[in-house]
């Protein structure tokens, strides 16, 4: 049994449906497909969610009808006869609706999860009903039913051994040989939806080809693999062919789009590999992360993380940060769900890198009540894997850079954005 995973680009458009048909009748072994909403759906439904927090009902269903007609658009370029399409995803749709005409916007992360999971819940119905009808036999599942996390909104974090018990029972590949869920989304022990933060549908792959015992689980990018940059920002970058389950994690954490970072710990415990393959060209072989490789990569690896904050923090009485107040800046940012993705200090001073958020400016406030807090936004992290004086000089070269850390091997840079 194999897992396969269909992020919002592969779904933005019919055509891109009809090439997961394709992919997917070459395949002759029992496949669990796991989809992402559709394109900027996700997007477009925290448009609505804002709406609906602000209590303007006109506005957010205003706004849910144009991801409805993005939809339809879709359904009726894909099926031959699109009523049947529509008729699929219309109860969800009604759904919607009446969460926005009767709900309280009371509590922004809760709603989040349950308006915005509808993204997934809704392309998911259109790619179960286009297999149909493409002849590829499927059974649709929810994974809000299956996937039992913690009540961490927009963040939680999946029980695994009760998602196992129900996960086996639902997805018995002696019944059916095709199965599709949803990325992105699962439920608490009390049925409220949860969302496992964004780009999570890598991490439900994951978690599903552990619980499963998958052979494989294969990501379908539109990229030719791993490279060792973001082609996008950097030139003449490279195809990483192979790389180990450390390389996937370190790349992760320092903010490669590639791969989600809760995606390896679930593969690595099973020593399922995970390969990254073109949605585009299919028959190529792509990239593979797995246990140990022939050798080590050996390019330099350049991840620009964008949008990012420094924040430094002083005690009012200049007692010594490490001893008596490094726990306690650090329990606030936690408790605002700051991720913090470089730090230094010094005696009395502690310096965090962290994403942009809507949580930050909270964080700051309750900071302030101890310390001296500043500030320093607009930022790029750049880590370097593989440094050398050249490429630094290279990336570097006209940036102001704020700060700045270096090891053997990796290097890391704190700039102003351009």
């Amino acid at each position: 049994m194999q897992v396969y995973k269909f992020g919002g680009a592969s779904v933005r458009s019919a055509e891109g449906i009809r090439n997961i048909a394709r992919i997917v009748s070459g395949q002759n072994d029992s496949l669990f497909i796991v989809v992402s909403a559709m394109g900027k759906t996700t997007n477009a439904l925290e448009v609505v969610l804002d709406a609906f927090m602000k209590a303007d009902r006109k506005t957010s269903i205003q706004k849910l009808a144009e991801v409805e007609t993005y939809h339809h658009d879709i359904i009726s370029e894909l099926f031959v006869n699109p009523e049947v399409g529509r008729k699929a995803v219309q109860p969800l749709f009604d759904e919607l609706k009446n969460y926005i005409n009767k709900g309280v916007g009371d509590d922004y992360d809760r709603w989040y999860d349950h308006l915005v999971s509808y993204g997934e819940l809704i392309s998911t119905k259109i790619v179960s009903t286009y297999l149909s009808e493409s002849g590829i036999e499927n059974s649709w599942l929810d994974m809000r039913r299956l996937l039992v996390t913690d009540s961490n909104f927009r963040e939680a974090n999946v029980r695994m051994d009760e998602s196992q018990v129900r996960l086996y029972k639902a997805a018995d590949f002696n019944q059916h040989r095709i199965y599709i869920g949803q990325g992105f989304i699962g439920a608490n022990i009390k049925g409220d939806p949860t969302t496992l933060g964004r780009e999570g549908s890598d991490y439900s792959a994951a978690v599903v080809g552990n619980l499963l015992n998958a052979e494989s689980v294969t990501i379908w990018k539109d990229v030719p693999g791993i490279l060792n940059a973001d082609p996008r920002i950097f030139e003449n970058t490279v195809h990483i062919p192979e790389l180990t389950y450390l390389d996937a994690v370190e790349l992760a954490y320092s903010g490669a789009q590639i791969i989600h970072p809760k995606t390896i710990k679930p593969l690595e415990n099973k020593n399922i590999p995970l390969y990254v393959r073109p949605f585009g060209s299919p028959s190529e072989a792509g990239s593979v992360i797995k246990a140990t490789t022939a050798k080590p990569i050996d390019v330099p690896v350049l991840i620009l993380r964008k949008n990012q904050v420094l924040v430094t923090v002083r005690p009012r009485d200049f007692s010594f940060v490490l001893e008596e107040s490094l726990s306690k800046a650090f329990t606030v940012m936690n408790k605002h769900r700051l991720k913090v993705t470089m730090i230094q200090s010094s005696a009395i001073s502690i310096s965090v890198c962290v994403d942009n958020s809507r949580y930050l400016a909270g964080a700051l406030d309750e900071l302030g009540n101890d310390f001296k807090v500043t500030y320093n936004d607009a930022l790029e992290l750049l880590t370097i894997r593989g440094i050398s004086d050249e490429i630094v000089l290279k990336t570097t070269f006209g940036r102001t850079i704020l700060l700045t850390q270096r090891t053997r091997r990796t290097g890391r840079f704190l700039m102003k954005e351009i």
